[in-house]
């Protein structure tokens, strides 16, 4: 079962598209994050979505400015680091890669029998508690208003 509104965010530590960790309770006191999980990188779905997020980066401000993006998958950082530098992402692209899908595991959207993370967007406020969630299958794209409405209301 998925991480359900309320509840506090599990922390993590997961290494970006440069190597670099980055951990979830860093963000406490300072910055609302959206937490973006998705299958896997180079595919379309995945593309588009991450696209939507960097193009209109304002469209996610709410009250108190924009929140700290960040998207994880189950690929190693070295994908993470060719499909930033193919796409011009510059949030942290975030690899769950081992142990094996651990983070999506515990925020309850890992796709055991593929392997990968299914579409899981979690808004965790500057307290670590998650605000807002949506969860879709992986052919399913989320939309960008979503996450918009969500966070403008905190």
């Amino acid at each position: 079962m998925a991480v359900q509104v309320g509840d506090e965010a599990p922390d993590f530590t997961l290494p970006d598209q440069d190597g670099t960790p980055v951990r979830l309770s860093d963000f406490r006191g300072g910055k609302n994050v959206l937490l973006v999980f998705y299958p896997l990188a180079f595919s379309g779905i995945c593309e588009g979505e991450l696209c939507a997020l960097r193009d209109d980066p304002a469209a996610l401000a709410g009250p108190d400015g924009d929140p700290q993006v960040l998207t994880v998958s189950v690929d190693s950082m070295f994908a993470h680091r060719a499909w930033a530098d193919q796409q011009g992402y510059k949030f942290p692209l975030l690899a769950d890669f081992w142990p094996h899908g651990k983070v999506a595991q515990d925020y309850g959207v890992f796709d055991e029998e593929r392997g990968v993370a299914v579409r899981g967007t979690f808004l965790i406020d500057k307290a670590g508690v998650v605000r807002w969630s949506v969860v879709k299958g992986i052919p399913e794209a989320r939309d960008l208003e979503e996450y918009r409405k969500a966070h403008a209301a905190l």
